[in-house]
């Protein structure tokens, strides 16, 4: 079993939990659960009356639950928060933190897929009760699906030359391990940027199999409906394609970033963003957590 403080260290800890401007009397979510870190912190700022559901897909978080009365936890995708609510007679909440991407736990973990550190089995999936692997995708899909999704997840501008190599090596033999694809994809890559390309390749494959972009469009509209007035939602990106979702629905009150304003020429959105700025890690946190060097934290209220 994997302790809580070795499955993931928690990124922008405080930052995170205090934007959420917490009422001790409150109810609230951490809708990436992972390790419990943020979950622990929310807690110890709660009162006796304070309650804090805490949602994780993963089978692995469940060994990480805190063994407190005002915690409850839900093993599900965030993305079916707003039924889990009304299942347990929720109608609105004072807060939401989440922190997206894959955890610590998950890329250190030898047997799941999702480094290419390690020769495993090419898995990918956050819930591994359900859907298609990554195995799947690589030898079931069509080259220009591959391409489509290798550009749009990956941002790889030689996306097309990649899914042709795969489409050329399944041809002879099913890739089946992380081992498989990169040597299957090696030769698509400068040596220079070989690392990062690779590890753009195994994000987008990632997205797609756990379909992170509509899991999270679904979270950020569930989130705006359960958020009572003067509640905060708190979110930690890693990458651009969920930064944008995030910045556009707390700028314009919808993922595309589409404005819409009211009689008096006003943004007529539901949120408000709290700061001007995006908020960073420091330097001494990206030194100790080198996972936080592409987080990104926004905060918005609901209006």
């Amino acid at each position: 079993m994997i302790k809580a403080e070795g499955y993931h260290v928690p990124v922008l800890l405080e930052e995170s939990v205090d934007g959420l401007d917490i009422k001790p009397g409150g109810i609230y979510l951490d809708v990436t659960f992972g390790g419990g870190g943020h979950s622990k912190e929310i807690l110890r700022r709660l009162d006796a009356e304070g309650r804090l559901f805490g949602f994780d897909q993963d089978e692995d978080a469940e060994k990480n639950i805190v063994d407190d009365e005002r915690f409850t936890f839900v093993r599900s995708n965030f993305r079916y928060l707003k039924n889990w609510m009304r299942y347990y007679g929720v109608e609105q909440i004072d807060g939401l933190l989440a922190d997206l991407g894959v955890s610590s736990h998950h890329f250190d973990d030898e047997t799941r897929g999702f480094s290419f550190r390690f020769d495993a089995p090419l898995d990918m999936r956050m819930n591994k009760r359900d859907g298609k692997t990554a195995a799947d995708v690589l030898n079931d899909y069509s080259e220009e699906q591959l391409s489509d999704i290798f550009y749009i997840y990956g941002e790889l501008k030689n996306a097309r030359r990649i899914a042709a190599a795969i489409v050329q090596a399944r041809s002879e033999k099913r890739l089946e391990t992380t081992g498989d694809l990169m040597k299957t994809t090696e030769k698509c890559f400068q040596r220079e940027r070989e690392k990062k390309e690779m590890a753009k390749m195994f994000q987008a494959l990632r997205i797609e199999v756990n379909h992170e972009m509509d899991a999270l469009k679904d979270m950020l509209y569930a989130a705006c409906d359960l958020l009572r007035e003067g509640g905060h939602l708190s979110v930690i990106t890693y990458h651009s394609l969920e930064d944008r979702m995030v910045k556009n629905m707390m700028k314009a009150g919808n993922v595309e970033g589409k404005v819409e304003q009211d009689f008096f020429g006003r943004t007529d959105s539901p949120l408000r963003q709290i700061g001007s700025k995006v908020i960073v890690p420091s330097e001494e946190e990206q030194q100790r957590n080198p996972r936080s060097r592409s987080a990104k934290l926004r905060i918005a209220e609901r209006i």
